[in-house]
């Protein structure tokens, strides 16, 4: 099973050090990051996946790294 999620925040270097632990995680990137920008202040989105394991540490399709 792929796990998804959307990152989100103001466009500063906390998001990016979220996004950064989330690579190292095990996490990777899905498409490009979107920005927006709300009463001035911009707002970024960056989509992560990764295969999900099972109870005992194995990966639904085989697909994910032994990591």
């Amino acid at each position: 099973m792929m796990e998804y999620r959307f990152l989100t925040g103001p466009d500063d270097a906390s998001f990016c050090r979220r996004v950064t632990e989330h690579l190292n995680d095990g996490w990777t990137l899905y498409g490009g990051p979107a920005l927006t920008v709300n009463e001035g202040i911009v707002i970024a989105g960056q989509a992560v996946t990764r295969e999900k394991k099972d109870a005992q540490g194995f990966c639904s399709r085989n697909a994910c790294s032994t990591e």
